[in-house]
């Protein structure tokens, strides 16, 4: 495929039956990756489904934590939209693993949250280093 491939645009606004259903989270160790966040999200570890080991977010998604053991882990991004009453929790727990978070994605802000659009957030690593997000509000798109 071309890299100067065009698409037609949309003819229609997103359909409201299209939803993430799951993702794979690579992972130099699946167990250690999932219960990680499981515990800091206050969340389960699922049954290993094949090769798999799911965090179920609740809202029909799941995180499925996928080992690679053969090449390094490329750091993504995930954000996790909280209800407002599960934001200090989850910074309790962050504190308590001994996991520095941070205000900002850049990770210069150590200790301390961030406030935008009316809510509440802060960003850590997982032990791959992906960059993980918790918010209390989504942001406020154009």
């Amino acid at each position: 495929m071309s890299t100067d491939q065009q698409y037609p645009p949309a003819s229609e606004p997103p359909a409201a039956g299209v939803q993430l259903n799951h993702t794979a989270v690579y992972a130099s160790d699946r167990h250690l990756s999932a219960e990680f966040l499981a515990a800091v999200l206050g969340l389960r570890v699922g049954a290993p489904f094949g090769p798999f080991l799911p965090v179920d977010l609740g809202n029909g998604v799941t995180l499925d934590f996928y080992e690679k053991r053969d090449e390094p882990i490329q750091s993504q991004h995930y954000a996790f939209l909280v209800p407002e009453e599960r934001f200090d929790p989850v910074v309790a727990r962050l504190e308590t693993l001994g996991v520095t978070y941070y205000a900002d994605p850049a990770h210069t802000e150590p200790g301390r949250i961030n406030r935008l659009f009316g809510g509440r957030g802060a960003y850590f690593d997982d032990p791959d280093g992906h960059n993980m997000e918790v918010m209390t509000r989504p942001y406020a798109r154009p």
